[in-house]
């Protein structure tokens, strides 16, 4: 798609290896779980695509109704009345091209998508990732979500129930910061590794890793386009 960064893009071999080492190294010193999760976009917006779809047929028939509504019938075959079949057929047609134009080129539809919608789909996504990688099976409920959406500029940092009774807002909201710091400068490896570095060190403050304790998740970045 035009306008929108692809996830799965951004990140070498020798990128997604920093990031798994990463992982590694912050997983020695605490028996927590850290999983890192990059996405193109969390939400289809499609309230976004027929808002603009809607506008984009009406200036159609506003352009159409300019050039042609003033054409009086006859029997030129070379001459077109914008009539009321004209009037529909032309809407019909043009809200189907405006909605495919927002499919192809997502910036098209930002205007119309509110910052309280892009939130919660991005909440919605982080949660649906944190119970896909099974981040809420770990044994002390330790896991930890780093969840990046890249459409939305948005960055979430999920905790399972052991990590949420002790961490707060601040703390997860300093990862994001870190993160998205990187972001900004499109140093897209450094920002997550960074993120990572900070996770490993709450964890490590709160939950230090015990004896016998195992890596009970892959140690990888997970990318959903």
């Amino acid at each position: 798609m035009v306008g929108i960064l692809k996830a799965n893009k951004l990140f070498s071999e020798a990128d997604r290896d920093a990031i798994k080492q990463a992982i590694v190294q912050a997983e020695q010193n605490t028996s927590g779980e850290i999983i890192p999760v990059i996405a193109s976009a969390s939400g289809r917006y499609d309230r976004a695509e027929d808002i603009f779809g809607l506008l984009f047929s009406l200036l159609c028939v506003a352009i159409g109704w300019g050039l042609f509504h003033n054409n009086a019938p006859t029997d030129d075959w070379s001459s077109f009345n914008f009539d009321l079949t004209a009037i529909l057929l032309t809407m019909f047609l043009s809200f189907i091209i405006g909605v495919l134009l927002t499919h192809l080129c997502p910036v098209l539809r930002s205007p119309f998508i509110t910052k309280q919608e892009m939130e919660e789909e991005v909440d919605h996504a982080a949660a649906t990732a944190f119970q896909h990688n099974r981040l809420r099976n770990t044994a002390d409920s330790t896991g930890i979500l780093i969840y990046i959406s890249l459409y939305e500029h948005q960055v979430k940092v999920v905790g399972d129930d052991g990590i949420s009774a002790k961490l707060t807002h601040p703390d997860w909201q300093h990862i994001c910061d870190a993160i998205i710091k990187e972001f900004k400068e499109k140093q897209y490896t450094n920002g997550i590794v960074d993120g990572i570095d900070l996770s490993g060190k709450l964890l490590a403050e709160h939950f230090p890793i015990k004896e016998g304790d195992q890596d009970e998740l892959a140690n990888e970045l997970i990318i959903i386009d």
